[in-house]
Parts: C-alpha cells; structure tokens; sequence
C-alpha cells in the first residue's frame, strides 16, 4: 500500500458519520434530562460501563486480527503471483529454441508476456466484480479476445490459452516435454493463487460477530453517560463522542480489512500490482530481443490501467 503521508480528517470521520451524529444527540438528550430532573436517578457505578468497554476492546482486538491476517495473506497471495510471473516468462524465453532469433520467436515471447499480464490484469477485475475484459483487449489478439469472451471464468481460460502456446510449441519441436512440464508447474502455482484469492473472497466473516460487537458497544455507549453524571458536567458530551469515535473507527477499520477484494481504498493494490509485472515481463522480452538488435528499447503503454478515484491509497 502507498498512502499519502496525510489523510483528511473529513475522510476519516465520514466512514463513521452516521454513528456519531447519534452519539451527540443522545447525549445532548441525556444532559437536558439529567438537568431538567434532577430528582431523577441517573447514576450507575462506573464500574458497569467499564466491564462492558473490555468486553467491547477484547472482541475488537479479535476482529482486527483475523481482518488483518486475511488482508495480509491477500498480499501475500499477490506477492506469490509477481514471482511466479517473472518465473514464468524467465522459463517462456529461457526454454524456447531459437537459434536464428526469428520474429515468430519474439511474437510467441511479447504475446506470452502481454497474455500473463492479462491474466493478472482480469483476476484483480473479477475479484472486485468488475468487468475483467476491460482492461485486457489491448493486450491479446483478436483470436484470444473471442475465446476468453465465450467462458464466464476469464482468468482461467487466459491459462488455457498459456496451455494451448505451449502445446503447439511443444509439436513445433520449440521446448521439449520436460521443459513443458516446468512451466506447467508455474502455471500451477499460479491457478492455486487464483483459488487463494477466490477463497478469501468467497468466505464471508461471520455476520453475527459483527452483530453482536455493534450491540455491545451501543449498550456500552448507553450507559457509559450514567457512569459519568458526577464528573464534567457538560464535558461529557465531547467525551463520550471521542470514546464512541475511537471504538466506531477500530471497529470500521476491521471492517474494510477483512474484505481486501471490494476496491475499497483499503484493497490491496491488484491494478498497480498488475501493471508493474506488465511492465517487467514485456521488459525481459524487449531487452533480450535488444542483446542481438540494435534496436532502441520499446516503452511500455499502461495507459488501458484506470485509477481508482478519490481514494487515498494507490491502487
């Protein structure tokens, strides 16, 4: 993640808005009755909302790690994806016979790279539930466009493709079974980051945890302003709102962390992710072509990549 070095107070306090406008009127509420009746009641031990508010810290110290550990092992997953990349376009130059450095040979190289850098490109789309030919149909031919448009799992039929390049390669006498078998083993690696990721996804955090921390912490909310009736007076009101912002944002933050694949500002950065392999694999292709052309460098266009708006992490 590359955050900017300050983020907005606006922007902070806005995911918990609606919370905090409610925590003010009630105690605005609380202290125009608590003045107005006197004679009323409205003292609990401060001991009762103390309980409650360790309670409420030890379930948010549970949740926070379980939402971070699946955002960590998402990056983790995403890491495991960049190497096996470059493994795969290593072994795709590395293992492909080309004694005269023919053109068909730096064709199969470029569309190689430019098809993996698909892949990565389609999994991070369809992961975010957006549409993951968007962002590919400048990096495959014609022919590869309308066989991924015909499955409903693009990334996987990106891999079929991969499987078919290397099969007639292998006919053509271009890279043996055993080297085959190598880079079917990257492929591999990568179809099992893609059900890492699929997992992640697809398994939700449990509802009721969630229910049950957002009801305790407005009953400790409640009876927190009762504990407080001989202290400050109306000094209350900003503190019990610093308190329920405090335990709001913690609880808000687990909340974004545990879904690392709803583009969020939060996600982890599967588009600048994407576009940097682009960018090393079709980089690895062009300066082995350039070892034996004379040729100047090709630049690489990442112009198909859209940002996310108005966030304050890149993705």
């Amino acid at each position: 993640m590359l955050l900017k070095k300050r983020v907005p107070l606006k922007y902070v306090l806005g995911k918990i808005k609606l919370e905090l406008v409610l925590i003010v009127l009630y105690c605005v509420a609380f202290e125009v009755f608590h003045h107005t009746f006197q004679a009323v009641p409205t003292k609990i031990p401060i001991a009762i909302p103390s309980i409650i508010g360790t309670i409420i810290s030890l379930l948010l110290a549970f949740k926070s790690n379980q939402a971070y550990d699946r955002w960590w092992e998402a990056r983790i997953v995403w890491g495991a994806i960049v190497n096996d990349s470059r493994s795969l376009m290593r072994q795709v130059i590395g293992f492909y016979k080309d004694p005269d450095f023919s053109l068909q040979a730096n064709d199969f190289k470029e569309r190689f790279a430019k098809r993996q850098a698909a892949w990565c490109y389609s999994l991070s789309q369809s992961l975010r539930g957006k549409d993951p030919i968007s962002l590919i149909q400048s990096l495959l031919t014609e022919d590869e466009l309308r066989f991924v448009k015909k499955h409903k799992h693009v990334p996987n039929a990106i891999l079929m493709l991969h499987v078919k390049e290397l099969r007639k390669a292998n006919e053509q006498g271009k890279i043996n079974v055993y080297q085959q078998v190598e880079i079917d083993n990257t492929l591999t690696r990568l179809c099992d980051s893609m059900g890492k990721c699929e997992r992640i996804k697809n398994t939700i955090f449990p509802t009721t945890y969630s229910l049950y921390i957002r009801f305790t912490l407005f009953l400790f909310l409640i009876l927190l302003p009762f504990g407080l009736t001989d202290f400050l007076g109306w000094f209350r009101i900003p503190l019990v709102t610093t308190i329920g912002a405090a335990f709001f944002l913690i609880e808000k933050m687990a909340i974004h962390l545990q879904d690392p694949f709803e583009n969020r500002p939060t996600d982890t950065p599967m588009n600048l992710i994407s576009s940097n392999i682009e960018k090393n694999l079709l980089q690895m292709v062009y300066e082995y072509r350039n070892e034996f052309e004379s040729e100047e460098p090709k630049s690489v266009d990442i112009s198909h990549i859209q940002p996310v708006k108005n966030a304050y992490f890149v993705l």
